[in-house]
């Protein structure tokens, strides 16, 4: 049996979607942003808020915490992603803690499935490794460190 050629897989994935900056005692703010996916980062997601502006505020965070604070609460430290049932909508909020301050954002749950289901076309859940560059991030982490080899 032949299977027709669908030609390479996508190396990355971007979904535009719509933060809603919670805010205390106020309304939600909507906030244009865009969560992507890279082969090149195969553990990693970037959410992107702003997008619409010159200056952008962009957050890194593992793929698998997305994934299961789509059905439970998770994470520690700076990022938690906690599923939210508002009925009849379901949303994802995510609560980024930096050294100050505090975001809390609801995504759709719907587009944070949806683009967690292409970034498993890119690279399947448990396969991260096979993708990973080890050779360019050792180089990225001795460029950054001032040292290498013979300092």
């Amino acid at each position: 049996m032949t299977h027709p050629y669908s030609g390479p897989a996508e190396a990355s994935v971007t979904q535009e979607v719509v933060a809603h900056l919670v805010l205390a005692g106020e309304p939600p703010v909507s906030l244009p942003a865009e969560l992507r996916y890279d082969r090149a980062d195969p553990c990693a997601v970037r959410l992107s808020v702003g997008t619409m502006s010159a200056d952008p505020v962009d957050w890194v965070f593992a793929r698998s915490l997305l994934s299961a604070g789509m059905s439970r609460p998770v994470g520690v430290g700076d990022i938690l992603v906690i599923p939210q049932r508002d009925r009849p909508r379901r949303w994802v909020r995510i609560v980024i803690r930096p050294l100050t301050g505090a975001a809390v954002l609801d995504i759709d749950a719907a587009a944070v499935a949806a683009f967690l289901e292409r970034t498993c076309v890119v690279v399947p859940p448990g396969t991260e490794g096979r993708h990973i560059d080890l050779d360019r991030l050792v180089a990225e982490l001795l460029a950054g460190s001032g040292g290498g080899p013979g300092r």
